[in-house]
């Protein structure tokens, strides 16, 4: 006495777990691409950052290396005086007194 069990069943409760297990699929495959964007973009991270470094470290190198000037070079003064103004000025000292004499 065994009782026939209905297909109708059976099928919907494959469909359900069918319909699960590719939704479960999508979930982990969304969330692998989602990792794997993640780990691309530290990489990429990482390496922008380590030749900047190696860029830092050589052009320090290089401005160390570089031979010093004694004394720092002085644009020259712009202005329609440039040629005057690159001489050094004179300083002249006119006493009070001799102002005062005058009134």
């Amino acid at each position: 006495m065994t009782t026939p069990v209905p297909l109708v069943n059976n099928t919907q409760l494959s469909v359900n777990v069918t319909t699960k297990s590719q939704e479960q699929s999508l979930y982990q495959s969304s969330g692998a691409i989602v990792a794997a964007i993640v780990v691309g973009v530290i990489v990429i991270f990482t390496v922008v950052l380590l030749i900047l470094k190696t860029y830092n470290r050589r052009m320090r190198v290089k401005r160390e290396l570089e031979p010093k000037t004694s004394k720092p070079a002085m644009p020259p003064p712009l202005g329609q005086n440039s040629n005057s103004l690159a001489q050094h000025p004179t300083v002249t000292f006119i006493p009070v007194d001799i102002h005062m004499q005058n009134r």
